[in-house]
């Protein structure tokens, strides 16, 4: 399965977010098709977003968000499991979720 890791990066919240190759897949074949070429933005996005929510309806879910050139964000949302996390979906939005802010630039 280690052979399978897409990527994994380092948040600023202190733990790392991976995804496997076929779970990315399943993200821009089902989920998301318009972030198929987009797995750089998304690594940059969790290393550096511009602000991080705390999801509403579960804790250990978090919300990276980066603004783009068009005005819209871009969103990761990572799950942590102590000191490790996974990539659940990704996607560009219009605005913000509402949420506990837990970090910002």
């Amino acid at each position: 399965m280690e052979n399978d890791i897409l990527f994994e990066v380092s948040t600023p919240l202190g733990f790392r977010v991976r995804i496997t190759h076929s779970y990315w897949e399943f993200i821009v074949t089902v989920k998301h098709p318009v972030m198929r070429e987009r797995a750089t933005e998304v690594q940059d996005v969790l290393r550096s977003p511009d602000e991080i929510r705390r999801s509403r309806s579960d804790s250990a879910v978090f919300l990276f968000y980066r603004a783009e050139p068009s005005g819209r964000w871009l969103c990761a949302v990572a799950k942590q499991l102590h000191d490790e996390g996974f990539l659940i979906t990704t996607y560009p939005t219009d605005a913000i979720k509402e949420g506990e802010r837990v970090w910002s630039k």
